[in-house]
This record gives C-alpha cells, sequence and structure tokens, in this order.
C-alpha cells in the first residue's frame, strides 16, 4: 500500500509563506530548510525508542545500533533542506510499506526477536501515526518545493553492514560489497541518467582511506525502499531519488566507535557530488 488518504489532507507542517520554514508540527523530526532544490533525508539515523516501548523491547541498545544507521544524520547537511529523524526503527520503520512498518517477527529484522511479547494493538496504532505523519510532512515538503522548482534531488541516506560474521571475522567480499551504493531504483535513467554518472564521478573523485571508493549503482539492494518507490509513485521523474548506502566502513559496526577521518571523507566526497548536479535542477520559480 502506497500512501494513505492522510497524505492528501491538508496539514501544518510549514509555514504558509514563498520562504516556507517548518512549524512546531514538523519538529518530531529534526528538520531545516533552506532555499534551493536538494533535499537530504537520514530516517534511519534515529535510536530513540519511546518509554511504553522500552520495557517490551528485547534487543539491547547495542543490538539496535548495529541494525540502524547511525552517523548518517551528519551526511545531510548537503541538503538545502535537511530531515534526520530521531526515532529507532524498531519503533516504526519509514523506508517500509505501512502494513510493515512495524517489526512483529524475526524475519522482518533480520531474524532478531525485537519484542517480549507481541506488541498491544495500542503500540502499533501509535506509531503508525508517527508514519503517517512522516509521509503527511514530506508531502507538504515536496508539494511546496515542487511549486518554486522544476525539479528536486532527494538525497536518501542509508549505511551497511559489512562484517555479520562476527567483530574477528574478515569483512564480506568487496565484489558485492561496494563503499558506496548507489541507490537508483527509481531514478529515470533518460531523464537522470547524466545526473547519475556525474553524481558518482564526483563520489569517486575524494580519497578515502587513500584511494577512490568503490561506488556502484544497485548491487547490494537491487530492488529499493519504500519511500523512494513511494515518492516516484506521486511525483515520479520530478523528484530524482538517489539513496546513498554507505558501508560502514567509516565506524566499528560492532563497537559503534566512528571512524572520524573516513566520515568527514564521505561527507565531503558527498558534498561535492550534490554540488555537481546542483546546476542540473532548474532554477527557483
Amino acid at each position: 500500500m502506497i500512501g494513505r488518504a492522510t497524505h492528501d489532507r491538508p496539514t501544518a507542517f510549514f509555514t504558509p509563506q514563498d520562504l516556507f520554514a517548518p512549524t512546531e508540527s514538523a519538529r518530531a523530526w529534526d528538520v531545516s530548510v533552506a532555499d534551493g532544490p536538494v533535499v537530504a533525508t537520514a530516517i534511519h539515523d534515529g535510536h530513540a525508542i519511546r518509554p511504553s516501548l522500552r520495557p517490551l523491547m528485547a534487543l539491547s541498545p547495542q543490538q539496535r545500533l548495529r541494525e540502524e544507521d547511525p552517523l548518517t544524520g551528519l551526511l545531510t547537511t548537503v541538503g538545502d533542506v535537511r530531515i534526520r529523524v530521531p526515532t529507532s526503527r524498531f519503533e516504526v520503520d519509514l523506508n517500509r510499506p505501512r502494513d510493515g512498518a512495524v517489526y512483529a517477527r524475526p524475519e522482518h529484522c533480520w531474524g532478531l526477536e525485537a519484542w517480549h511479547a507481541p506488541l498491544p494493538a495500542a503500540e502499533i496504532e501509535r506509531s503508525l501515526a508517527m508514519w503517517d505523519r512522516f509521509y503527511a510532512m514530506v508531502t507538504e515538503l515536496l508539494d511546496r518545493m515542487l511549486e518554486r522548482w522544476d525539479a528536486v534531488l532527494l538525497i536518501d541516506l542509508h549505511s551497511y553492514n559489512h562484517r555479520r560474521d562476527g567483530a574477528d571475522a574478515p569483512p564480506q567480499p568487496q565484489a558485492d560489497n561496494p563503499d558506496i551504493e548507489l541507490g537508483l531504483t527509481t531514478a529515470d535513467p533518460g531523464r537522470w541518467g547524466a545526473v547519475a554518472e556525474r553524481f558518482a564521478d564526483a563520489l569517486r573523485a575524494v580519497p578515502l582511506h587513500g584511494r577512490a571508493p568503490d561506488v556502484r549503482a544497485n548491487v547490494r539492494f537491487p530492488t529499493g525502499g519504500h519511500f523512494p518507490e513511494w515518492v516516484y509513485a506521486r511525483w515520479g521523474a520530478r523528484v530524482c531519488t538517489i539513496s546513498p548506502e554507505y558501508k560502514k566502513i567509516f565506524m566499528d559496526e560492532w563497537s559503534g566507535h566512528a571512524d572520524i577521518a573516513a566520515l568527514n571523507a564521505l561527507r565531503e566526497g558527498l558534498h561535492k557530488a550534490v554540488e555537481a548536479v546542483r546546476p542540473m535542477f532548474g532554477r527557483a520559480r
């Protein structure tokens, strides 16, 4: 199911001025708005779990952190509009369809038993209400931006684990695990192929650990996530969604310790990539 009727109802997540700003309703998320055609989102960056769910959670904070996308929020600085979701995906996963956004069984979340017992219906509905509000907020945001810009670039930031066999085990093979995977499952190649190519070239131009990063498209996640699919279903080629999936070479995925030099290099590369394609997104109306 893509979207709900709530997405089409008037909302008040942003002020009515031409140069709009977030209202109090948008502050459930870390949202900042400047005038420009680039949106950067980190919808899996968050680690927070609401108090009513904590006694029901069967996973430790460290177990949750491994499957979240920590530090990706720091990369959203490349956007004119920045959205960082502080809520953990274990409360509600905003990159899944509504009917799968709350993990109910181990097969929904990497074989992990997330809860001590099935969640009460009221808790599930509370989580899904956040899903509804998020998609309503993004609907209002992109509608407003497309009143000002011919097209919008959406950078949908994620990260992935590559050492699942253990902290001391070898990493998974490079052939199937690029340093940066570009999710381009909904980017119309006829309109956005040149953008994708220029974006990837700019990422490769900034060294990481003394070498050019391995940047490839649609290798690990060839079907993409719900969020970009929903964006494409609603706005089509007017929104070019690129979903960079960063291999966790900017941190130790088991301890959570960050490699600040690597993170800064990746952020510099992303900034250069965004600036390389920015001229291809038209002028403000």
